[in-house]
């Protein structure tokens, strides 16, 4: 596993607390420092390996998007903000995403798992390994699964529950799990299901048969599971 140095550029003592509270939650997140304003922020950023920055826009001196402005060579952003008019115009500085205050942790989870991996990353005693996989929260800790090893997802209200060798269920809704996980290895075959296309063992019109699981596609799905899955002989 590869670590993340991050900082938090906040004014507000609160929003920094919540912040630093989820980042402790994440095992490859490292906080190196809080910044009160941009321009301390700057200085951090200068002295380099910071790899995520969790940005506010209404900073004292130096607004959030003036800052961004003046970087060359930003690392990825989090936008952290309670105003929501400035999400568009964020996104033309490839912020990596826009979380609302106040931030659940469901949401800024989905936002961290977007981090790509690192070319220089921070060392960390681990197993080297690279297959794909993602952290979730499952009763107030961090569990990695990969994601070779999930078999079908399943929407239960704003919870999911995961289906691997066991089952894991974690507050998150279905649609910010779909995405975080690769078009070409899982499939979205009803509202409440989506299935990892390599574990599907048969299918019909109306269902997918997933080791002892029938899973129902749904009405609206029924053309792209079939475009999808083209190439199987159903019957």
């Amino acid at each position: 596993m590869s670590l993340y140095n991050c900082i938090i550029v906040e004014d507000e003592p609160l929003a920094v607390e919540i912040l630093e509270d989820y980042i402790r939650e994440i095992p490859f997140l490292q906080l190196k420092k809080v910044c009160n304003d941009a321009f301390a922020a700057l200085e951090v950023l200068k002295e380099g390996h910071i790899h995520l920055m969790f940005l506010d826009l209404h900073l004292p001196k130096l607004k959030g998007l003036d800052f961004l402005k003046t970087l060359q060579h930003p690392p990825a952003v989090i936008i952290t903000t309670a105003y929501h008019e400035y999400a568009l115009t964020s996104y033309e500085y490839n912020v990596l995403d826009y979380l609302l205050k106040p931030i659940e942790f469901s949401r800024f989870l989905t936002a961290v798992n977007k981090l790509k991996p690192l070319e220089n990353p921070v060392p960390v005693m681990e197993v080297a390994t690279d297959r794909q996989h993602l952290f979730f929260n499952i009763n107030k800790k961090m569990v990695k699964v990969y994601l070779d090893e999930i078999l079908y997802i399943e929407s239960v209200r704003e919870y999911v529950r995961i289906t691997t060798t066991t089952t894991l269920v974690t507050k998150m809704p279905i649609s910010q799990l779909e995405e975080l996980i690769p078009k070409s290895q899982f499939l979205r075959i009803h509202r409440s299901f989506i299935v990892a296309l390599d574990k599907i063992e048969a299918f019909s019109a109306s269902w997918v048969e997933i080791k002892d699981f029938e899973l129902p596609i749904g009405r609206s799905y029924k053309e792209l599971v079939a475009m999808s899955l083209r190439g199987y002989d159903a019957t």
